[in-house]
């Protein structure tokens, strides 16, 4: 009899070891991969929390940084407390010392001020600048130029050259 079977025996045999072996190798390919994917998976939970971690250092650094903002303003300004309350405490009925411990207090107030950008804008005497200036009134003023301001109601003030409150005038009519 004879085998009419193109594949004699031998040959599904070693196909058969072929196919294993292409099976192992891809098993072995997998457990790496997958160990692979494995540290990839830790070292990025590793990298999530630090972000984390990071995140909340930054947002408690910051609140922090706004609760203490005003440290350095605040303790400038300690002595011009110290100041006022002296001067309240002086039970005299001097009135020019009572007025000089305050001119001296304004002073201090003004200094502390300053360090921090802070300035007056008083404009007597000088053309109404719309930019700094509020006109609440315009009166007589002879010998005056129109459009000038005659007297100041009340000083504005600017922050850094930025305008955070304007003065309040009184300007010569035509």
């Amino acid at each position: 009899m004879q085998n009419n079977d193109p594949h004699p025996a031998s040959d599904v045999d070693a196909a058969s070891e072929a196919l294993n072996a292409d099976i192992e190798a891809l098993k072995a390919r997998v457990a790496e991969v997958e160990a692979g994917n494995s540290e990839l998976r830790e070292t990025v939970l590793r990298e999530k929390a630090e972000l984390e971690n990071q995140r909340r250092r930054l947002h408690r650094d910051l609140e922090q940084a706004r609760r203490f903002a005003n440290e350095k303003l605040l303790n400038e300004l300690l002595p011009v407390f110290d100041g006022l309350e002296s001067g309240l405490a002086v039970e005299t009925a001097d009135v020019t010392a009572m007025r000089e411990g305050l001119g001296l207090t304004l002073k201090s107030l003004l200094k502390v001020g300053e360090n921090h950008g802070l300035a007056q804008v008083d404009p007597l005497g000088q053309p109404l600048d719309p930019e700094r200036h509020h006109a609440v009134s315009m009166v007589e003023a002879p010998g005056t130029p129109a459009g000038t301001v005659v007297s100041v109601l009340q000083k504005g003030y600017v922050l850094n050259d930025r305008l955070l409150r304007p003065a309040l005038v009184a300007v010569a009519k035509d």
